[in-house]
């Protein structure tokens, strides 16, 4: 009973997901994501809008609207793997349809998890070679992490949204950079060094950036930044000794 999902409305769905032999794959008791926002697989983003609250569906799904070709490899041993090129039986419940909340109006604790939750989609887009949708995924974490709530953070809680934002703008530079972006790849790097001035990963992009463009003397300054927090780093390593040939033709070292 009641309206269909509205685009941009989120939703909330207990979702059991299971592969042709009956081995359970997927099980989740409140999934909540925004349909449109690719935050979950296709088969969900497509049927869940049909539905009305209380209902429970089946959905079979071929593989490109599960895992894709290449299937996926989970983290933990509770969760099985899913083979290459498997479709999937979903049985969701559609719990509860409500407007998207301003995720400058939630608890922290909830940012966290939405963060969190639209970070790891962006890494499963990423593997896939889908990088205009990572990025999507990556924005709308930082959506839910940055900027004031209404709802001051602990200490904790304020060190993990920094620490996620960092993650979340690296692996935007990454996407960009798989975009052809180079601008907006070193305006994210830059953004999550504002954070973490001395996160190593960001140091290393910039420099390698930097680069690129010819500002080898920034570019320099930058990587012996990352060299000092990572003295056994090969690839800092390479990339000084490249910096150095350039600027030195004649030198070896």
């Amino acid at each position: 009973g009641g309206p269909r999902p509205l685009p941009g409305q989120e939703v909330s769905v207990k979702v059991l997901g299971a592969l042709e032999d009956g081995g359970l794959v997927e099980r989740d008791p409140r999934l909540i994501f925004v349909p449109g926002h690719g935050d979950v697989v296709q088969a969900l983003e497509l049927g869940v809008p049909t539905m009305q609250p209380g209902e429970v569906s089946f959905f079979l799904a071929a593989f490109p609207y599960a895992y894709g070709r290449p299937g996926s490899r989970r983290c933990t041993t509770r969760e099985p793997d899913v083979p290459p090129e498997a479709p999937l039986l979903f049985e969701v419940t559609l719990l509860e349809v409500r407007d998207d909340p301003d995720p400058q109006l939630l608890p922290p604790a909830v940012r966290l998890r939405l963060g969190s939750q639209r970070r790891e989609r962006g890494n499963f887009h990423f593997a896939r070679g889908d990088f205009a949708a990572a990025l999507r995924s990556y924005r709308l974490s930082l959506r839910a992490l940055d900027g004031p709530a209404t709802a001051p953070p602990g200490p904790e809680e304020e060190e993990e949204l920094r620490e996620q934002r960092v993650k979340c703008l690296n692996n935007c530079a990454a996407a960009e950079l798989k975009l052809g972006r180079a601008e907006e790849a070193l305006a994210a790097c830059e953004a999550a060094l504002r954070i973490d001035p001395d996160n190593g990963r960001a140091l290393l992009r910039r420099g390698q950036l930097l680069a690129e463009q010819g500002r080898d003397a920034d570019a320099a300054l930058v990587l012996k930044r990352a060299l000092e927090l990572d003295p056994a780093s090969k690839v800092i390593h390479t990339e000084l000794s490249r910096l150095a040939k350039r600027q030195n033709p004649a030198s070896r070292t």
